[in-house]
This record gives structure tokens, sequence and C-alpha cells, in this order.
């Protein structure tokens, strides 16, 4: 298909954008002509849209030049490139034949110019996007560290990430994705930590890419993860640029979306779920607990409930004799099965963390103290449910909140569990653990498995695995992925 070209003819040029914009009423139009009449050749307009410029810079960087313009040496031909050159004052200009080249710019917040005579337009960067401020990721709060977060802009985020990284191998390729939205997205790397293979993989399933739209991060992981149907995702996300900027030293890349504030890493290793950036801004031996107790909630939260279910419904032999009486007490009057009462507790439990979730700060709060103490204390008073089912449901849930990033995983594999301990028993639990670990095992994330990094396997870094060594014991170079050594100061800018 044949894109429209810029005619020489500047009615020409307006009647086209207006026609290509439907007479968009927040697409401004200026016709202007400078007032010496030694420059009455420059005549010219300009289109930018309302609310995404740069006010002043429009008016005291491009129109006021232009209309004061007295030109002390020939214009010539060329006037487009005259203007760019002596009369605009503005740091980011280019020109452009090509309308659907220019609608783009337009409409990301660039101003276009057209001059009367010349086949091309300049394009103006005047953006000028509301944004809010670097605040901390309220999703990823830390008690020490840094407090910056990455927010909607693309270009900020980048900008984030260069403050970290001040390397000139750190390479920034822009691509747009969404046939209708056209979203400025982009991949971030170190040139010689990243893996060739790995950046040439990702472009691939990138380009690969069909939609109509692509809004957020989310949208892309879900079309480049390789098992579109497993509960574990194999790809990491974050909001913070410093937790960016250490996946990259690793030989990660980044992925970027304009308008989102979250970005992708690959490849991800099942262990980042339990790692924290906080691990690394404190001493070495709280790290390791806290890293170990994520560990621990994890497989607590997914387990204590399947294994009450098989010990209560198959193995009460294996309960100490004290304790299965006092279960047995408190069941009096219960009308519902083991089944039924953890069913309904667990529904109950993510209702109320939903809402929680849906609801404003103030509001949620309450929320958790009435749903937690009242209707818990309520139902067990009205016989509806047993005291030990309540305990262990909420042992479950708290014990999965230790590890967030692994959240709907949880939920999936929990179920899966006590729907195995309810047929099975135990060896239902035990088959569901190994069904886990197959899952895991041949699950990977671009080549690189998703067990890496386990004391088991030798991949790079095990002295950041399970437990965070000391900084002096571990790799300062050819961590994870990366295997180049000579990032030195040299090559900074």
């Amino acid at each position: 298909m044949t894109t429209q070209k810029v005619s020489r003819n500047i009615d020409q040029n307006i009647e086209i954008m207006q026609s290509m914009l439907c007479n968009d009423k927040t697409i401004k139009l200026h016709r202007f002509r400078p007032s010496d009449k030694t420059a009455a050749g420059l005549e010219c307009c300009l289109f930018f849209v309302d609310g995404m410029v740069n006010s002043p810079l429009v008016n005291d960087n491009i129109i006021r030049p232009i209309v004061t313009h007295r030109p002390t040496v020939a214009i010539g031909r060329d006037k487009l490139s005259y203007i760019e050159q002596r009369v605009l004052q503005a740091n980011e200009t280019s020109q452009s034949d090509d309308f659907d080249t220019i609608i783009y710019s337009l409409l990301y917040g660039d101003t276009v110019v057209f001059c009367d005579g010349c086949s091309k337009a300049l394009i103006i960067g005047t953006k000028n996007f509301l944004r809010r401020g670097t605040e901390e990721p309220p999703n990823e709060p830390l008690l020490k560290g840094p407090r910056e977060g990455f927010t909607e802009p693309i270009l900020m985020n980048i900008s984030l990430l260069r403050r970290k990284i001040r390397n000139k191998r750190l390479k920034v390729e822009y691509f747009q994705l969404g046939s209708v939205t056209q979203t400025t997205c982009c991949i971030c790397y170190v040139d010689g930590c990243a893996k060739e293979s790995t950046v040439e993989e990702l472009k691939k399933r990138l380009e690969a890419i069909n939609r109509d739209g692509i809004l957020d991060t989310n949208y892309i992981a879900e079309q480049i993860q390789e098992k579109k149907w497993s509960p574990i995702r194999n790809t990491g996300s974050t909001e913070r640029p410093d937790v960016a900027a250490a996946k990259l030293l690793e030989g990660r890349v980044a992925i970027f979306v304009d308008g989102s504030p979250v970005a992708l890493t690959v490849p991800y290793i099942f262990l980042e779920s339990f790692q924290s950036p906080e691990d690394y801004y404190v001493n070495f031996y709280f790290a390791a607990i806290n890293r170990s107790l994520r560990i621990l909630g994890f497989l607590l939260s997914i387990s204590i409930l399947p294994i009450f279910i098989a010990l209560m419904r198959f193995h009460r032999e294996l309960i100490p004799s004290q304790l299965l009486l006092s279960m047995a007490a408190s069941r009096q009057g219960v009308p519902f099965s083991i089944t039924a009462e953890a069913i309904m507790l667990l529904l109950a439990f993510e209702i109320l963390r939903e809402a929680g979730s849906r609801t404003p700060a103030s509001f949620g709060q309450t929320l958790s103290v009435v749903g937690g103490l009242v209707v818990g204390q309520a139902a067990v008073d009205a016989h509806i449910v047993s005291p030990a089912m309540l305990i262990v449901i909420a042992f479950s849930g708290i014990t999965g909140l230790i590890a967030p990033k692994l959240k709907s995983t949880i939920i999936w594999i929990r179920l899966v569990l006590m729907v195995l301990s309810m047929l099975l028993g135990l060896y239902g639990y035990i088959l569901g653990m190994l069904w886990l670990l197959l899952l895991l095992a041949e699950q990977s994330s671009f080549g690189i498995p998703t067990l890496s990094n386990m004391p088991i396997v030798k991949l790079g870094c095990a002295e950041d695995s399970i437990i965070r060594f000391p900084f002096h014991l571990m790799k300062d170079k050819e961590r994870f992925l990366s295997k180049r050594s000579d990032l030195k100061s040299k090559d900074c800018v």
C-alpha cells in the first residue's frame, strides 16, 4: 500500500491533514508568516495536539522566531532546512515526507510544521505529558533502599535506568506494537552481559505479536510465554529501577511499554519469586533469614491445607490422640464435611482478599478486621465451621502473602494439591508435589531452566540462591547469565 506524501502546496497539506484527522477539535492549526518582507516566502502552518505539548515552547521557540525572523543570508530553495538550522530554537527536530510518520509523531506530542513550497514537514519535539512523580512503588515497598519507582512515560523510565547504569553498553531499542494503538515499546540490555541468542529470540517473539492494542506489559508477558497454560510464569516484573538495573547486569533483558510503570525481565527463574531488593540493602545474615522465610512460607501456603485434609480424612492415626479428641470435640454440631468446610472458607478468604484490594485503603483495613475477626468468630460460634479449619485456612492465606509474586500461582497449586489430598490422602499430596517439581523442571525461560541457580545446579552464582552470601564472596562479574568480565570504568560515559 502506497503511503501519501507531502505536497509542495501548503493548502493541500492542510486539507490532507484535516481529512486524515477527521477535523478533530483537539488538533490545533495555526498559520503564520514572518513580518519582515524579505522573509515573506517562509509562509508556515503548524499542527499540535492540545494538552500534549509544551505551549510556551511552541510559542517562544517556534512561532516567535519565525514571525520575527529577518534573513541575513539568502534563504535558498530548501526553505525547510533553512528554518530548521537558522530560525528555530529547538533541540529535537527531523524532516519527513510520509503522512503516516507525521500523524504518529503529532499524536505522540510533537509539533508538525509545514512550509509553503516544501515537499517535507518538520517534526519538532514538544512533548509535555502530565505525569506523576517517581514515588516508591506501592507493590514493592522497602524498609531500606531507594524510594523511586518507574512511572508511565517510557522516556522517564529509560532515564531512571540510565542513572543506574552509566555505561555506553546499555542498549535501548525502540519498536511499536499494536496495529491500532501503535504503542511505543523498547527492550534494554547491557551489550556483553545479555546473550545474543536471548536478545534475538525475544525480538522474534515480539515481532510475532499481532494485536490491535498493547496497553500494559502483561499484554506482552502472556504472548511471549513458552507454555501458555502453565500456572508458573516465565517473565519477571518490577517497578523499581534498581531491580531492573541489577537484572540487566546479570544478563537479562528488560521490556518497557509506554503507559505502564512495570518492566518485564527475561529470562526468569523460579528463585526470583523469593528475592527482594531489600536482601541487598540489609546485613546478609538478616537477608538469609528473610529469604528462607519466604521459601518456607510458600511451601506452607500450598501444603498445610492439603496435609490437614489428608490427615483428617484418611490418616487420623498420625494425629496425636489428645489433639484428635480436641478437634473432634470442636467439630460437634458442624453440619459440613471437612471438604465442604475447606472450600467454603477458601472461597470466603479469596472474596475478602479481593474486596480488600479493590476498596480504598481505610475501608480495606476495616474490612480485613471485620472479615477476619468478627465474621470468623461468628461462623465458629454458629457451628458453621470448626476452629481448627479456620486456623488452617487463615495460616495458609497469611503465609501465601509472604511471596506476593506467586499469589496466583499459590492459589492454583493449592487447589490442585487439595483436590488430590481429598481423593488419595497423603499419597495424593506427594503425587501433587512431584507434579509441581516436574512442571518446574521441564519449564524454561528463553532457554534457561526455571530451576536454575539452585544449589544443586551450577549456573553462575549459587552463592545468591536460597540464601545470600556476603558481598565479598559473591561474584562481581559473570553473574548468572553474564559472561563478560571487562565492563570497566573506561567504558562508562
